[in-house]
């Protein structure tokens, strides 16, 4: 069961209360018995771990940000170089 945080607007109290998530939010204080109480939500933090998470990680030295294709070579080595690339991103 979550732990949900309160604050009564009469007194400012705040206090803590495990309930189901199915339950309906409490509107009485525990400290001071009046109302009206709000449940305080906090952001949660979240943490992106390994590589891919960030636009630097998908760039590659040296290439160029317009997305064009080299001129030079045959068309067997630029699809060669595509496969190639696509074959490294996992």
């Amino acid at each position: 069961m979550p732990i949900y945080e309160y604050e009564c607007a009469h007194c400012g109290t705040r206090f803590e209360r495990m309930q189901p998530v199915s339950a309906a939010p409490l509107t009485e204080c525990d400290n001071c018995g009046q109302g009206p109480v709000r449940r305080v939500f906090h952001p949660a933090g979240i943490i992106f771990k390994g590589s891919g998470w960030y636009i630097t990680d998908s760039r590659r030295s040296g290439s160029s940000t317009n997305g064009s294709r080299p001129t030079s070579g045959s068309s067997s080595e630029s699809a060669g170089t595509e496969a190639k690339s696509t074959a490294d991103v996992d």
